[in-house]
């Protein structure tokens, strides 16, 4: 029989108690997910177990320690509890007004550091290594954002389009998005990018592009993100801090380090990067062509 669904606190003192008195394999296993919520809502039975540095025997014996019926119905509570902390963004704001400057920054530079070390992990590289190989091949890559991740998916698209012609340019009118997705297919990726609060419009985006048979991959905060439900792959955003909304410099990050990856694996970026350039600079548009000439 599965355990009740626990709250985060919890979830924190059942955990806090099997470190102290299970076995070492079992302990040393719970000692990690503790610092790792986010790891274990987005990471298979074996992939945990490998990043904890354990057997997936001792993974599964944590969860029936606990209660469940085995591994992802524990980990099914973590997204639950993971789902339950989102701070409203009134709530964060509220909380900046209650901190000195000094603490503020401090707490800002840690969070930003930590957050930049899961963007940059080893985990994340294959990750995004195995995105860049299809997306190079995909007939047309379309990226979706709204709101602050706007941004994200205009860079991704108008930066990417430089050097891929299957690159599709984020839509900016009202009803865009279902215009552009609903013209993908199986040989089509859909990029979505999103977080609490999750965003009508990408969540409905993510929606039709399943129907039509298009790959989702998901960037966003966690596994209990409605559009990481039935993606093709998910990249997690690292979003922690004290921010006033959570932290978008790693997403940026993630896309630039995405990018990367498909250039490494496309010849003809380069010839394609250099006639872009071309042809901004034939028209004028750029105010200085040569910095060392001023012309």
């Amino acid at each position: 029989m599965n355990a009740a669904i626990r709250s985060t606190e919890e979830l924190r003192r059942d955990i806090s108690e099997i470190v102290e008195g299970g076995s070492p394999q079992v302990s040393a296993f719970a000692a990690w997910v503790l610092d790792n919520y986010q790891e274990v809502a987005f990471r298979s039975l074996r992939a945990a177990a490998g990043a904890a540095s354990v057997n997936p025997n001792s993974a599964v014996r944590l969860a029936k320690a606990l209660g469940y019926a085995g591994y992802d119905s524990f980990r099914a509570d973590i997204q639950s509890a993971l789902r339950e902390n989102f701070v409203p963004y009134s709530k964060r704001a509220h909380a900046l007004t209650r901190r000195s400057g000094a603490d503020t920054w401090e707490s800002l530079r840690k969070a930003t550091n930590a957050n930049l070390a899961a963007a940059f992990s080893p985990g994340m590289r294959t990750l995004l290594a195995t995105c860049a190989q299809e997306l190079v091949t995909a007939r047309r890559i379309y990226c979706i954002g709204v709101r602050s991740c706007f941004s994200l998916a205009h860079y991704f698209t108008y930066v990417g389009a430089m050097a891929f012609a299957n690159i599709v340019h984020t839509p900016n009118e009202p009803g865009g998005i279902m215009d552009m997705v609903s013209q993908a297919g199986p040989r089509d990726i859909v990029i979505a990018i999103t977080y609490a609060h999750y965003s009508w419009e990408v969540v409905r985006g993510v929606t039709i592009a399943n129907e039509c048979g298009a790959r989702v991959i998901a960037l966003t905060d966690s596994m209990a993100s409605p559009v990481a439900r039935g993606a093709w792959k998910v990249v997690p955003l690292p979003m922690a801090g004290p921010h006033l909304i959570p932290s978008l410099a790693p997403a940026l990050s993630i896309i630039e380090l995405l990018l990367a990856e498909m250039v490494l694996r496309a010849p003809d970026a380069e010839r394609r990067v250099h006639d872009f350039e071309e042809r901004i600079k034939r028209f004028r548009g750029y105010v200085l062509s040569d910095p060392t000439t001023g012309r």
